[in-house]
């Protein structure tokens, strides 16, 4: 069956920040006294996200949202400071860091993903963000110059399931009529987008900037500009699998 849309991750995928996640949370917690080793931050990061639970909020309802996601990161910027019960200013430095990372020029785009978006908005495709990302990402898609190239954005906080959950694919199926095999999902976890999208159905492609995963049966390209020569088969199997 004819592909009709292309739903994309977003963090990791169109864009990432301009510094390094643990540059940023030891530079603006230095402003607020406490002094950390950037690597030291950048483990802690990494080991509380990966391990938090579900951007997601089920039956909440619309206005509830935002209180939400700024309570769970809140919570797991307590979790990455948990052992630094000194830092006094905790909640300060939460509400400075939260508002940085909404901040568009916080995070590029990747070299190539404005003229890729461009380049598929010419053709009859659909193009829809499916993301565990929170409603900041809104407008940071807006103020890097993006957001006109898609028909829709998913969040898994509005949603109430979070990827790899396959309801979050099949809402913006439904919310586009779409059948899953009409649908190819792009994105740079392995987990998250790939098995998710699998799971539900859709065409998964997996983002693989720095050749860091094992090679399995699943699409996968090394950046955004490979997704063209991939639809018009011009990409060579061996490089995107």
């Amino acid at each position: 069956m004819a592909l009709k849309a292309i739903f994309f991750d977003a963090a990791g995928t169109l864009f990432e920040t301009a510094r390094p996640v643990g540059e940023i949370y030891a530079s603006v917690a230095r402003r607020y006294g406490v002094n950390i080793p950037i690597p030291e931050l950048a483990g802690r990061f990494r080991s509380c996200f990966f391990s938090a639970p579900p951007l997601a909020f089920p039956n909440a309802s619309a206005h509830e949202i935002p209180r939400l996601e700024r309570q769970w990161w809140r919570e797991l910027v307590g979790e990455i400071f948990a052992p630094y019960p000194d830092f006094a200013r905790l909640d300060d430095f939460f509400s400075a860091l939260f508002e940085h990372f909404s901040r568009p020029q916080t995070w590029t785009l990747y070299p190539e993903t404005e003229q890729t978006l461009r380049a598929l908005r010419q053709s009859d495709l659909r193009l829809a963000v499916i993301t565990n990302f929170d409603s900041r990402v809104l407008g940071i898609l807006e103020g890097l110059g993006v957001s006109s190239c898609f028909d829709s954005v998913f969040l898994s906080s509005r949603v109430g399931y979070a990827k790899p959950a396959r309801e979050i694919f099949q809402s913006a199926l439904r919310y586009h009529s779409l059948r899953p095999e009409e649908a190819m999902h792009v994105g740079d976890s392995p987990l998250h987008d790939v098995a998710g999208a699998a799971g539900a159905g859709l065409t998964p492609v997996l983002v693989d900037r720095h050749d860091q995963h094992p090679r399995d049966s699943h699409l996968r390209v090394q950046n955004l500009n490979q997704i063209c020569s991939l639809l018009s088969g011009g990409e060579k199997r061996d490089t995107t699998r």
